[in-house]
C-alpha cells in the first residue's frame, strides 16, 4: 500500500520538468488532502501514513493530468477564493491570490464609511469569484456582473448557488453594448479584465497558456488597454459622483493607466503593489 512519501516521491519524479520542488510539493498537497480528506498538518507530520487504494489511483490519475500541464483546480474541479468554495472548469480563468487582494482593497474602501454602497458591477466576472465575494462581505449591497462567455456565466450562477448569495449575471460584450445593463448608476466598478499581450504569452506557463480560456487572458498587441478604455468610458457615464472604479492591471502599464484615467476625468487615483511588490492594482474617484 502507498504511503504519503510514496506519493510525493512520484510527483516529485514524474513532476520536475514542468515545476520546481515548492510547485511540486504544493500540488502533492493539495492533491493528497483533497482525495484523502486528511489535513495538511497530518500528511507533513505523518509521512508513512498510508493511503487505501482507491485513494491512491484517484492520485495517480491526477498526477497523470499534471504531467500534461493541466492545472490541478481544472482537474479536482473546485478552488478556494477569499475564503469560499468555488467550482472552476476550463471556461472560466483560476482565481489568483491577487485578485483577493483587489477585492480585500475594495471591502476596506468601503468599510471606512466614506461610502454609501447601493450597486456594485463587474465587468468580466468569470467564475463569479469577485462578484460573490463582494456580495458575501457586502450583503446590503445589489450586485451584478456581466461576462461575454454564457458557459462562464453558467459556472459563475453556480458559484452564487453554491456560496448562497443573489448576483444578477448579465450575458453581455463591454465592448460593444447595447441595451443589456439597464440600470441605477453604480457606485463601484470593478474588473479583472484581459490584459496579456502576446509578448507576455511567451513567458507565461504552459498550464495558463493551453488550459485557461484565451478570451479571458489576451489583448491585441497594437492595443493592449482595449479593455481598460472602454471599461473608464462605461464608468463614466454609469457611475454615481464620487463612485469608485477599481482595476486588476497589467503590472506594465500602471503609469499609462494613471494617465488614461486621468484624462478621462478621474481623479485621487492610487496604483497599489500586490504582495510580490508588483503594481497590479488601481483604484480611482470618478468626477470632481
Amino acid at each position: 500500500m502507498k504511503t504519503v512519501k510514496d506519493v510525493s516521491a512520484a510527483f516529485r519524479e514524474q513532476l520536475s520538468a514542468l515545476y520546481d520542488t515548492n510547485e511540486i510539493d504544493s500540488l502533492c498537497m493539495i492533491a493528497l488532502t483533497d482525495i484523502t480528506g486528511t489535513s495538511s498538518a497530518k500528511i507533513k507530520a505523518f509521512p508513512e501514513l498510508e493511503i487505501a487504494e482507491e485513494q491512491a489511483e484517484k492520485i495517480d490519475n491526477i498526477l497523470v493530468r499534471l504531467k500534461t500541464g493541466e492545472p490541478i483546480q481544472y482537474i479536482l474541479g473546485h478552488t478556494e477564493f477569499y475564503g469560499l468554495p468555488f467550482k472552476v472548469n476550463p471556461s472560466v480563468l483560476i482565481p489568483r491570490p491577487e485578485t483577493e487582494e483587489l477585492v480585500e482593497w475594495v471591502i476596506s474602501s468601503v468599510g471606512s464609511g466614506q461610502l454609501a454602497v447601493d450597486n456594485i458591477l463587474d465587468i468580466g466576472t468569470g467564475s463569479g469569484c469577485i462578484a460573490i465575494s463582494l456580495k458575501k462581505n457586502l450583503i446590503d449591497a445589489q450586485v451584478s456582473a456581466i461576462d461575454i462567455s454564457t458557459e462562464a456565466l453558467n459556472t459563475a450562477k453556480e458559484n452564487a448557488e453554491l456560496n448562497n448569495v443573489d448576483v444578477d449575471f448579465i450575458l453581455a460584450d463591454i465592448l460593444n453594448l447595447k441595451s443589456e445593463i439597464e440600470h441605477p448608476k453604480f457606485e463601484i466598478i470593478i474588473s479583472n479584465p484581459p490584459y496579456v499581450t502576446l509578448e507576455d504569452k511567451k513567458q507565461m506557463h504552459s498550464n495558463v497558456t493551453d488550459f485557461e480560456p484565451h478570451t479571458a487572458l489576451f489583448v491585441p498587441e497594437n492595443d493592449s488597454l482595449i479593455f481598460y478604455k472602454a471599461i473608464a468610458d462605461f464608468a463614466a457615464d454609469h457611475l454615481e459622483k464620487d463612485g469608485l472604479l477599481f482595476f486588476e492591471i497589467n503590472e506594465i502599464y500602471g503609469k499609462q493607466l494613471v494617465e488614461l484615467l486621468t484624462y478621462k476625468a478621474f481623479n485621487n487615483i492610487e496604483l497599489r503593489k500586490d504582495m510580490n511588490g508588483r503594481d497590479r492594482m488601481i483604484k480611482a474617484v470618478f468626477g470632481n
